[in-house]
């Protein structure tokens, strides 16, 4: 069995759901989100914690033009995996409680989302890296602007050509990486073999970090962000926060050091202080947020900062925080969006100034909320300790006063999360939510769900770290030698 099975499952299912209507189209979307949970479960049961690359396919596509469909999982791809076949069946549940004209087609569109995310996270050509890479843009655009909030159309806008321009700087050099090989092939493995000077790299570096910081975001190029994700509705902010932001992170790690190691540590410096920057910023914007998602979205700028920053420094400690802090990230940022989905849809609301008391009349939602807040500052013993623990241990090694800025803004990100909590759920309730009823159903599965994954991974995260363990180690080593003057 291939990673192919991964891949083109979902477009299947996509097709298949294209068939249903209203709540018949949502069910075969559950069903199949499942069983392709169930196959990278299956993948991971069979998957040797080692450097190599496993479940391969490496099928001629356009030979003529070296271009191969060529994938496959190692330990870093896995992680990316699990992330997205985890939460893409949440994020489904999560719209149960939800009704959308043309269902069929907007499940549809969730599950081509997925199969083009897979693709980025597991494809070895770099012909077949872009194509996923838009493959998981178009779908999250008709998402975004069918379905979204008011100035839906306006801000998707900015998010598509944000996106897209960056998308072909991208494209600019992984043809020209293409041109420099012996064998004009788009194969990562010989993308990695070259040997150009800093000069040509920095080209590569800047082509594909253009496209990266985008994703990410990271600032400056973050102001597509916080209006996307407010006027997106609730599963496709869940599957860009939770998901896609990771496509910028990952393809730091996968794609754009090890191919311009010398052009990424001439630019190391500013790439840190961008990071860091970042987390300052986003903060102290979030402070003053009034609408709960909006708070959320600035909340997600600030902690892809700090991973940001970590793989950046390039040690071994930042590279493993990031891989399992993306799949924390992805899991509490979800586990959030859902709360304000919840507190939105049963009070019409989402200003955290007009709510408070809901604790009183919903226990369940009380417990649920708190729990994800914790894993969200990074309590220890929940998922976000360990990877911010390791993120800052790499920053510390680079520069003390970078990690005194991060980790400073970090407890300022715990400050206003938990003001946040105290104001929405303490206090006396009011005529608005005194009517809050509690979590049931569909939501308390979602809930428990998150928040067991949340104090299961703070507990004991050494079977995850396990799995990408050997991959990042590999990968350290391969960029490593490449500079040896520069470290």
């Amino acid at each position: 069995m291939t990673v192919s099975i991964l891949i083109f499952l979902p477009v299947i299912a996509a097709l298949a759901v294209l068939l249903f209507k209203n709540d018949a189209a949502k069910h075969a979307a559950l069903t199949f989100s499942v069983a392709e949970l169930a196959v990278a479960l299956f993948f991971l049961s069979k998957f040797v914690p080692n450097a190599s690359v496993q479940f391969g396919i490496d099928a001629p596509w356009i030979p003529k033009f070296g271009i191969y469909f060529s994938a496959g999982i190692d330990g870093i791809s896995m992680m990316m995996v699990l992330l997205t076949t985890i939460l893409v069946p949440l994020i489904i549940l999560t719209t149960y409680k939800h009704q959308y004209k043309n269902a069929g087609a907007f499940y549809a569109l969730v599950l081509f989302m997925q199969a083009g995310l897979l693709l980025v996270f597991t494809a070895l050509d770099g012909f077949l890296f872009y194509v996923g890479w838009e493959a998981a843009l178009i779908p999250i655009y008709f998402i975004c602007s069918l379905w979204g909030g008011e100035n839906r159309i306006k801000v998707t806008l900015k998010f598509f050509i944000y996106t897209f321009s960056g998308s072909l700087f991208m494209l600019l050099g992984i043809i020209y990486l293409y041109l420099q090989t012996p064998a004009k092939t788009f194969d990562i493995f010989e993308f990695y073999k070259l040997g150009l000077d800093a000069h040509h790299q920095a080209f590569v570096f800047w082509a594909f970090f253009l496209a990266f910081a985008i994703k990410m975001p990271l600032f400056p190029l973050h102001t597509w962000q916080p209006d996307t994700y407010t006027e997106a509705p609730s599963a496709g902010t869940m599957l860009l926060a939770g998901i896609m932001l990771k496509m910028g992170i990952y393809g730091v790690i996968r794609w754009m050091i090890p191919n311009a190691p010398l052009g990424f540590f001439d630019w190391e410096s500013m790439c840190i202080m961008l990071a860091v920057i970042g987390i300052g910023y986003a903060s102290i914007i979030a402070f003053k947020q009034n609408d709960g998602k909006r708070l959320v979205a600035y909340s997600s700028i600030a902690h892809v900062g700090l991973i940001a920053a970590g793989i950046f420094v390039w040690t071994i400690e930042g590279l493993q925080g990031a891989m399992i802090q993306m799949l924390s990230h992805g899991i509490n940022v979800v586990g959030m969006f859902f709360i304000w989905d919840i507190i939105s849809r049963r009070l019409g609301t989402r200003s955290i100034s007009d709510l408070g008391g809901i604790a009183k009349t919903a226990p369940k939602f009380a417990i649920a909320f708190l729990i994800i807040v914790l894993g969200t500052v990074a309590l220890p013993l929940t998922n976000g300790f360990i990877g911010e623990f390791l993120l800052l241990s790499s920053v510390f090694q680079w520069n003390v006063w970078m990690v005194s800025a991060a980790g400073l803004t970090m407890i300022f990100g715990a400050v206003y999360m938990l003001r946040m909590y105290k104001t929405v759920m303490h206090g006396p309730t009011n005529e608005l939510t005194v009517t809050f009823t509690d979590i049931s159903g569909s939501e308390t599965l979602v809930l428990s769900i998150i928040c067991a994954l949340i104090i299961i991974m703070g507990v004991y995260p050494q079977p995850i770290l396990h799995i990408s363990e050997a991959s990042v180690t590999h990968l350290f080593n391969v960029v490593y030698p490449k500079f040896p003057q520069l470290k």
